[in-house]
């Protein structure tokens, strides 16, 4: 059996985010999710947050640490999108979608390291997308969001990385969640022909890659950007 470990997922109420708690309390962890509204899986420990309120992440923090113990692996996966061409995208569409999904991770990850630098021991994961790297028409915040994951886990890697801390970031590509599910036919199939696997993958397969970087096995892995996109972005 792999250690358990107490464990926060940021956005665990809905799609990849439910996935990766529920597989991490499969595993045998202590888990806990942060949501604005709804719930984790059964097993798991829900904790009101909002990622852009930097008090909030202090508070459900101190809540998961006293009832579950220091977090030991933070997954930042909350994050919103606001999608529109350049020409019409307002400043706030922008600001309002990088606060969330980068400066938000920024907040999580800042109060995460506290506990981790004491017991000399973190994983940090950051949820990224395929588009940070491949870029997509109508989501210039949103790619700008994801990409900045990137920079945020390789400089946590070059400053904690001699603590026992790692800092990687997962890129999902096409998944099937109810975001997918509400596109037209024909724009799902568009979708496929361009991923060379031909399909979309399931929220467990993003979950289950981001369990075992969590774990003991991938211990000398960080700064890296590990895609599950079925070969749509090729190595970026």
């Amino acid at each position: 059996m792999a250690t358990s470990r107490t464990v926060l997922v940021t956005g665990g109420n809905r799609g990849i985010g439910f996935a990766i708690a529920e597989e991490f309390v499969a595993l045998g962890h202590r888990v806990a999710v942060t949501a604005r509204s709804g719930d984790g899986p059964a097993g798991s420990m829900t904790v009101r947050a909002d990622v852009t309120d930097a008090a909030s992440i202090d508070a459900a923090f101190s809540a998961v640490e006293s009832e579950l113990g220091p977090v030991e692996v933070v997954v930042a996966n909350a994050g919103i999108t606001r999608d529109t061409l350049l020409m019409r995208m307002s400043e706030d569409d922008f600001s309002t979608v990088v606060d969330t999904n980068l400066t938000g991770s920024f907040r999580v990850v800042k109060r995460a390291t506290k506990g981790m630098m004491k017991a000399r021991f973190g994983r940090i994961i950051l949820v990224s997308s395929v588009v940070g790297l491949y870029g997509s028409a109508g989501q210039v915040n949103y790619a700008a969001s994801k990409s900045g994951l990137v920079g945020i886990a390789r400089s946590v890697t070059r400053e904690l990385g001699s603590r026992g801390i790692t800092a990687n970031v997962v890129a999902p590509g096409f998944i099937e969640t109810d975001m997918t599910a509400e596109l037209p036919d024909a724009q799902q199939a568009e979708y496929r022909a361009s991923i060379p696997a031909g399909r979309f993958a399931s929220p467990t397969e993003v979950a289950r890659v981001i369990t075992w970087l969590a774990g003991d096995d991938a211990g000398y892995i960080s700064g890296a950007v590990i895609p599950v996109d079925g070969g749509l972005g090729m190595g970026h």
